[in-house]
């Protein structure tokens, strides 16, 4: 079993001041193997952040980073999963599907990690995967914030052929949230050929 963080959309100092002090106390050194970012943390100090709670920090550049030596695309392997990391202001037009399969095939991976919408998605595209964590910050996007816009992150758990996703979203009101964060689960399996 590997656990990885799945974040980006941050903009520390920008359009947040920092994480919600409820994420901030998840995401603490020592639980996770991998950080998965999609970029546009803005600044340093939140890339130093990222990089001392795991050993393994894979950071893409957004157009907001202050990091011109962080690279635009990745591709990393994690046990049997390939995974590309992209920002997703390059694509077009921003958080399209069909866009997105396109750059999942490009990369030729199992899973594409994309960003930029700071909108939370999951979807099953061509039999892999394309995952968007949101902004955990509930950074807006744009030029105005927009209502209903949640922080959100996503833990990856990955156990050979097996990804089970765990979507934490801030600010949601209901009895199955009492801490302010609920907590969904999605599963995954990769076909192996025998």
């Amino acid at each position: 079993m590997v656990l990885a963080l799945v974040i980006g959309d941050l903009h520390i100092g920008q359009r947040a001041s920092d994480l919600p002090a409820r994420f901030k106390s998840l995401i603490s050194p020592g639980r996770v193997q991998y950080i998965l970012s999609t970029g546009n943390l803005s600044g340093a100090k939140t890339h130093d952040f990222l990089k001392n709670i795991a050993p393994s920090a894979q950071i893409v550049r957004g157009e907001f980073d202050e990091a011109p030596s962080l690279p635009e695309r990745k591709v990393v392997q994690i046990g049997m999963w390939k995974i590309g990391l992209v920002h997703g202001h390059q694509i077009a037009p921003w958080g399209d599907v069909d866009a997105l399969t396109g750059e999942l095939r490009e990369l030729d991976c199992d899973i594409l990690i994309t960003g930029n919408t700071h909108e939370l998605a999951v979807v099953e595209s061509d039999g892999r995967f394309i995952i968007n964590p949101g902004s955990a910050t509930g950074a807006f996007e744009g030029s105005t914030p927009r209502e209903g816009h949640k922080p959100s992150f996503v833990l990856m758990d990955i156990s050979d052929s097996k990804l089970s996703l765990y979507i934490y979203r801030l600010g949601v009101e209901s009895s199955e949230a009492p801490d302010g964060y609920a907590v969904s689960m999605l599963q995954f399996s990769k076909h192996v050929e025998e």
